[in-house]
């Protein structure tokens, strides 16, 4: 069985996607074909013995579009939307450029009579009155033509697919636009018939009756939603090439007991390669010589670098922190952990199916019914000896009234607005399919680092079990881990910054790989890291000490024990913790009656400590990359309707698998183009906020499409008639134009309602109700306000003292009242100082601001 991905030219909805699919599955020998409107790609699976690709690019041409192998197996690529962008900007330019002027020459002296304003003298002398109705028509038709050459896409398109049985959204702006222009056409051949014959009331009559205009606004209208689509497009081409971007292009050999340099990709099975401190595993391995640790937040999610040592896997793009690593290649090429990551986004993204939009499945029933009551309608009024003017002209009238502007417009307004709306409030939309397929979600997975919790580790414990007090812990603690590279020493560093606590000369200062690290202070051995580095230091750990370890690792957080030579001095934690508002969140997409997951590739203590914070009833933990992917196709394969949250290049395959991949807009960038939503305030009650849009987009989608149609429902069968053998009332050409421009007014204006839609803007101050930031009233002349947030981990005066003075920094602050007890802070600023600046001086000193209902002991002292 073979699998070929290949190029598809000519598809603009996804009527073509799905014409295509059918197309190519009717070929002898396919086995499935996916095709990706996005992309404009299609993967299909055959069998080589029974069919040929030569042969499946075929039925696409016999489908109406061309296609063409996309390239080898082994080359990955992103299509350059940039030149389509440009191309359809020019469009959408020249188009605007010529109809302003039409416009102005069509309608303008209704605006004068309206306005009741004497029109200017050239107009009057060329294009006002019978006499100059060979010049008024002539010169519309010649303002018309750019605008039709320039988007002849649309008639090219349309009327192929149309003659191949499978009309599409162009072949619905073909023939409305067609109509028009072949009926102005035929209004200046009678113009010329009624001045040759001096019959002035039939040159009135044409005269006012040309609708060019109304097919070059048609084809104007449609280039702009076709233009904000294809910009939408070319965001999305880029997050493969960025994977292949995290592996290094060169590679360091040990053969024949010399290092040389190498491609990555002349690599071999078994071949010795050396990873040096700060670069990237190439391919995957086994350590054989060396210990360090290694970063691999791009492929599992972990925060937390993991020590390699002899007999350890490496991962292909896992980045060396430390020391120098010898390691035996043991999967190369299209085999490494990374290359499956990148095949992962390839197929996902090929195997989503184009969602139907509601216009495009009424386009293969709509446009031949109305073709057909057009031709009916003319052969009935000729039969009946109504004369060939008479029939003509009624049955372009159907046609004209059945004009698709306004079912063209149903959709892309809706999502237009829609998209823009989420673009107000940080919600940045990549299309109007992810839009679309948001409202129907039932189940929302969450990556666990940098998705629920912020991705940084911070110093959430500190716990003295000698005299020192906390400060002097921290200044010991400092010293020693100032020469570590260690993330978690980092976190050290940073609180000992915010105390502005100096460090300490170490002396004789040593890392031991996978243990911690050692120096000397005063004359005095020091030892920081974790429980194997006691055990094998000979210092005695007492019970109360080792519940407490045990209390912490339960919690989800990583214990650093810091001793002299004799006996433990004090236990230092550090954890990634959660978003302020992750818990809000997640109470709401369960209010909404959606089933909340995580899933990440973090230990189970680690997820299940995170789980009981934040209130999710589901955990998946200890799943690596390609699980991810898997984990979220079987929950569609159950029938679900899955929204992926995440923020990690290891989340990419899972957010294009997905059915919405949705990217928290700190992320990588990565992330962000698999992504179909991106949260720009990385907020994840923006998650909620999608949703709602999404539901308001496709509601408003609907009452469009009534309105479109309610028009032709009772335009139509008087267009064709009905009222004339009774009451002798038909409806002129221009009335039925006028019927259509209003259908067409009614479904933007509609559309536009949704930019009043309101969103939940809680999270815009990073608090939501409930909060853990109460704000009273101004007092005073000078306008302050008075702030209370509630804050956890403070234990002692140390505390307390550091949470005045990162509070006292900010300018504009003029008081500040941190209470133990009441673990909280009263802050009197400055009314324009914002809740967020003080929130963030609170947490980058160390401290959690918290929930009011939430408040919990601090650490153990």
């Amino acid at each position: 069985m073979m699998k070929q991905k290949f190029s598809v030219t000519g598809m603009t909805c996804s009527a073509c996607s799905s014409h295509v699919e059918k197309s190519v599955i009717k070929t002898p020998g396919v086995k499935n074909a996916s095709v990706n409107l996005l992309t404009n790609s299609m993967q299909v699976d055959y069998d080589e013995e029974t069919t040929s690709s030569a042969k499946i690019i075929t039925a696409v041409e016999s489908a109406g579009y061309g296609a063409s192998v996309f390239g080898s197996a082994d080359t990955v690529t992103a299509p350059d939307k940039t030149s389509a962008i440009t191309a359809m900007r020019q469009r959408l330019f020249t188009s605007v450029l010529f109809l302003i002027p039409l416009l102005y020459i069509a309608m303008g002296h209704m605006i004068y009579s309206w306005l009741s304003i004497t029109p200017p003298s050239f107009m009057s002398s060329y294009f006002l009155g019978n006499a100059n109705a060979v010049t008024y028509s002539f010169t519309q038709l010649l303002l018309l033509l750019p605008i039709v050459l320039i988007n002849k896409s649309y008639f090219i398109n349309g009327f192929k697919t149309l003659s191949k049985g499978s009309p599409n959204m162009d072949s619905l702006i073909a023939i409305g636009a067609g109509a028009s222009i072949v009926y102005g056409i035929f209004s200046i051949y009678r113009i010329g018939y009624g001045l040759g014959y001096n019959l002035p009331s039939l040159v009135e009559h044409y005269r006012l009756n040309l609708y060019f205009e109304s097919a070059g606004m048609i084809l104007t209208l449609i280039t702009v939603g076709k233009y904000l689509e294809t910009r939408a497009k070319g965001k999305t081409s880029d997050a493969i090439t960025k994977l292949i971007n995290l592996t290094p292009k060169k590679v360091t050999v040990i053969k024949n007991g010399t290092e040389k340099l190498i491609p990555a990709d002349d690599i071999l099975v078994d071949d010795i390669f050396i990873i040096k401190p700060g670069e990237a595993a190439a391919v995957d391995g086994i350590v054989i010589e060396g210990r360090s640790a290694f970063d691999e937040t791009a492929l599992t999610g972990e925060s937390i670098p993991v020590t390699k040592s002899p007999g350890d896997k490496l991962i292909s793009a896992s980045i060396n922190k430390t020391g120098l690593i010898h390691a035996k290649a043991t999967q190369v090429g299209k085999n490494t952990t990374i290359a499956k990551i990148i095949k992962l986004v390839e197929d996902a993204s090929a195997s989503k199916a184009p969602i139907a939009k509601l216009a495009d499945k009424v386009a293969g029933v709509f446009v031949p019914i109305v073709i057909g009551i057009s031709c009916f309608t003319g052969l009935f009024w000729l039969y009946n000896g109504s004369g060939t003017e008479f029939a003509i002209s009624m049955a372009i009238t159907v046609l004209v009234i059945s004009c698709p502007c306004a079912l063209g417009l149903a959709t892309p307004v809706a999502i237009m607005v829609g998209t823009g709306k989420g673009a107000q409030n940080g919600i940045l939309i990549k299309s109007g399919e992810a839009l679309e397929t948001a409202h129907a979600i039932d189940t929302i997975v969450l990556d666990k680092t940098g998705t629920i919790t912020a991705g940084k580790p911070i110093v959430t414990d500190i716990i003295c079990t000698d005299s020192n007090d906390e400060n002097s812990l921290l200044k010991i603690a400092g010293s020693i881990e100032k020469g570590s590279e260690h993330p978690l020493a980092e976190a050290i560093i940073n609180r000992c910054e915010t105390n502005a606590i100096k460090f300490a000369t170490v002396t004789d200062f040593k890392a031991l790989l996978g243990l911690g690290a050692e120096g000397c202070i005063n004359g005095q051995k020091y030892y920081a890291g974790n429980i194997n580095l006691l055990h094998e230091k000979g210092i005695y750990i007492n019970d109360i000490q080792n519940k407490i370890i045990q209390e912490l690792a339960q919690k989800g957080k990583t214990p650093l024990i810091f001793a002299d030579t004799q006996k433990i001095i004090g236990i230092i934690a550090v954890a990634d913790t959660i978003k302020p508002d992750s818990k809000t969140a997640v109470q709401k997409l369960k209010a909404n009656g959606l089933n909340v997951i995580m899933l990440t590739g973090d230990n189970k203590i680690t997820a299940h400590a995170i789980k009981s914070q934040v209130g999710i009833d589901n955990v998946i933990a200890d799943v690596l990359p390609t699980q991810k992917e898997a984990q979220i196709t079987a929950l569609k394969n159950s029938g679900h309707k899955v929204a992926m949250v995440g923020d990690g290049i290891n989340d990419a395959p899972a957010l294009a698998a997905a059915d919405v991949g949705i990217a928290i807009g700190a992320g990588t960038d990565i992330a962000i183009e698999s992504a179909d939503i991106v949260l720009m305030k990385s907020n994840l009650l923006d998650v909620v906020n999608t949703m709602h849009l999404s539901k308001a987009v496709i509601r408003n989608i609907k009452e469009n499409l009534f309105w479109a149609f309610f028009y032709n429902i009772i335009g139509i069968p008087i267009a064709a008639g009905l009222l004339y053998p009774l009451w002798g009332i038909r409806l002129n050409p221009m009335f039925a134009a006028a019927a259509m421009s209003l259908s067409s007014v009614c479904v933007v204006t509609n559309a536009l309602r949704l930019r009043n839609l309101r969103l939940d803007n809680s999270q815009n101050n990073t608090f939501p109700p409930n909060s853990n930031i109460i704000v009273q009233k101004e007092k005073g002349a000078n306008k302050m306000k008075t702030v209370t947030i509630m804050i956890e981990g403070m234990s002692c005066s140390h505390c307390t003292n550091a949470v005045t003075k990162a509070l006292q920094s900010v300018n504009g602050v003029d008081d500040v009242k941190v209470s133990l007890e009441k673990k909280n802070a009263v802050v009197t600023a400055d009314n324009n100082i914002s809740v967020d600046i003080l929130k963030n001086a609170v947490i980058n000193a160390g401290y959690d601001v918290i929930d009011l209902k939430q408040v919990k002991q601090g650490c153990h002292t």
